[in-house]
């Protein structure tokens, strides 16, 4: 892993000496319960369901990153990232190169209180992770994320699933496994197929691996995605759909201190640590997160006062928030903070390579792709749109991760209308009819059909991709439809071109290398990209352990996805995160989605 690239500080800046008379003068919305510390923000998103089997979109992984939890995190502060026990005792066991893990529970966790539990307090279990793996292979909850628990290899879960699928039969949760064995109350063993020497850090993905209590499932039946109960330190209190979402501390939440180990040169981190260690977690009471898709409503409500904390700056506020990556002067008169860093994540157009306009792996089909890619004016958007907050992304390897090379520099960044046009002319697509718009190479019309949302930004970057598509004579319509609805369509295959991003869950690139692996067409690989060196790579790539071996894999999946292009990989983005006076330690994840806990805000005011 490498360290993550922070470009501005601030976020751990000492509380001013005026702040509590600020925050008590009107710095939170009145309607605050007295005393309490309440964090509220805003996401773009909204959310899909809270059931961590049947989600696969950020907003609710982040939701449930703090009701469910897995055995393992990440250290707040720590950078590079450093992976600590959550509910794990101590480290897991790996014997049989790898193959055979052994985790052990700690003793004295418990679930948070539920109807479902008729009126016991509910001990946290090895059994409760082994069923919570188990659901992801029941055919009834058509889990996203079954190809990503599929490719662990679990000895017998795959053959359990497809038995249940060809008897049309239900799911059976008690039938024993041979790769999951329940050793003692507290301790579990998975035996995997083939070798997996990064297995620990799957656990440490709560929305993956977080427990599950059995009895919650079946008392709500397909209403689980509405009736999260897990062991984190909250737990969902209110909730509108598409517009309001309300926790609160888990009161049942076992003793736990803030004990985040930062480098120890990490200036920001140890001031961070030295304030807040040893304090009870959560140290918020009360999350309050609203839905506003728009870039404008999300901004001002944030410098009125009527959130503490801004999640991602819209690019187009850039200038007036953040000057040259500075706070400006009359926000920072207020007390108000910000911190910029560069994401683990990639922006990208993918092509469905089962439709006959753009897929296909035949030489005219790659030729066209790929002169799309080069029509594509990235320093345009990075300079225009994105007011400087991103960089090119010049391969699938996102930042912060193994695989990744900052040095290398590819064709998927190159910007060239006239090589473009070349491209084109060369294999077939001309303009015949003297229209000014290109046809197939059997005379048809050629149209790129492109997905996107109603929401400012998209409509943005369409924009920018009409231009630059108008210029090399490729005609483009737009098919906007909600979110929700595009991802059901695209893991249907319904999706001609959709832009969208990804955001990398570990230390591991692999990831990455997933969204090209045959196996995983409709799933991670939304593009149905199939290339059997590629699918050998990943394949090879999965089961060897850290080293010189590996990182060449990388260097040659990074090849085959270039030359190939069923992505159109854009940037990697700059966020800029700002933060009222009242809020203290935020650092932002480099990859994972919890984070509410260790954050501090002052109590607001008593209600009006």
């Amino acid at each position: 892993m490498k360290r993550r690239t922070t470009l501005a500080l601030g976020a751990a800046a000492a509380w001013p000496a005026w702040m509590s008379e600020a925050r008590a003068a009107g710095g939170a919305p009145s309607g605050t319960p007295e005393g309490q510390r309440v964090l509220r923000y805003a996401i773009a998103a909204a959310e899909t369901s809270f059931d961590p089997a049947q989600i696969n979109d950020n907003t609710s992984r982040t939701i449930t990153s703090h009701i469910f939890e897995s055995l393992y995190c990440f250290d707040h502060l720590a950078r590079p990232p450093r992976l600590v026990p959550l509910v794990a005792d101590g480290e897991p066991v790996a014997e049989d190169e790898y193959k055979r893990w052994t985790f052990k529970v700690r003793p004295g966790i418990h679930f948070a209180d539920d109807a479902a539990f008729k009126g016991r307090k509910r001990e946290l279990l090895a059994a409760d992770f082994l069923y919570a793996i188990k659901r992801y292979a029941d055919p009834a909850l058509k889990s996203p994320l079954w190809a990503s628990v599929e490719n662990f290899k679990v000895l017998g879960l795959a053959e359990v699933r497809k038995e249940a699928l060809e008897k049309k039969a239900k799911f059976d949760y008690d039938r024993p496994v041979e790769g999951m064995k329940l050793l003692d109350r507290y301790t579990f063993q998975l035996q995997l197929a083939e070798p997996r020497p990064r297995f620990k850090e799957n656990m440490a993905v709560p929305d993956l691996f977080g427990a599950v209590a059995r009895e919650v499932c079946e008392a709500y039946g397909d209403k689980i995605g509405e009736h999260p109960v897990g062991t984190g330190p909250y737990r969902l209190a209110q909730w509108r759909r598409s517009s309001r979402i309300v926790f609160e501390r888990n009161p049942h939440y076992r003793e736990r201190a803030w004990d985040c180990q930062p480098a120890a040169d990490d200036v920001e981190g140890q001031e961070i640590a030295k304030r807040l260690r040893g304090r009870k977690l959560p140290l918020v009471d009360r999350v309050e997160i609203a839905i506003i898709e728009e870039a404008q409503p999300r901004w001002l409500a944030f410098v009125n006062g009527e959130h503490d904390f801004l999640d991602r700056l819209p690019p187009e506020f850039v200038g007036v928030a953040m000057p040259g990556r500075k706070v400006a002067p009359h926000l920072a008169k207020k007390g108000v903070r910000g911190a910029i860093s560069l994401q683990s994540d990639v922006t990208f157009y993918y092509f469905n390579m089962d439709d006959p306009v753009v897929g296909g792996l035949d030489a005219p089909r790659v030729a066209l792709r790929r002169a799309i890619s080069l029509a594509i004016d990235t320093e345009r958007e990075i300079r225009l749109l994105r007011r400087g907050m991103a960089i090119p992304a010049q391969g699938p390897i996102v930042p912060h991760t193994t695989g990744y090379d900052p040095k290398f520099k590819s064709e998927m960044s190159e910007y060239s209308p006239a090589r473009a046009k070349a491209l084109l002319e060369m294999h077939g697509y001309v303009d015949r009819d003297g229209d000014g718009w290109r046809e197939l190479p059997d005379g048809k019309p050629l149209v790129l059909e492109v997905s996107t949302q109603p929401e400012q930004i998209n409509r943005q970057l369409n924009e920018l991709l009409r231009r630059d598509m108008d210029a090399v004579g490729i005609r483009v319509v737009f098919k906007t439809a909600k979110w929700p609805e595009n991802l059901k369509a695209s893991r249907a295959g319904k999706l001609q071109m959709w832009s969208l991003s990804s955001l990398g869950s570990g230390g591991d690139g692999q990831g990455m290398v997933t969204r090209y692996y045959g196996p995983q067409a409709g799933n991670q690989n939304l593009s149905r990209f199939r290339h059997p060196r590629m699918d050998a790579i990943h394949e090879r790539m999965t089961v060897l352990p850290d080293g010189p071996e590996r990182e060449a894999l990388f260097v040659e999946a990074r090849k085959i996805a270039i030359a190939y292009m069923p992505y159109k990989l854009q940037v990697h983005r700059l966020v800029a995160d700002m933060m009222h006076a009242q809020v203290f330690g935020y650092r932002r994840p480099a990859y994972w989605n919890g984070w509410w806990q260790y954050v501090d805000v002052l109590p607001g005011p008593s209600p009006a």
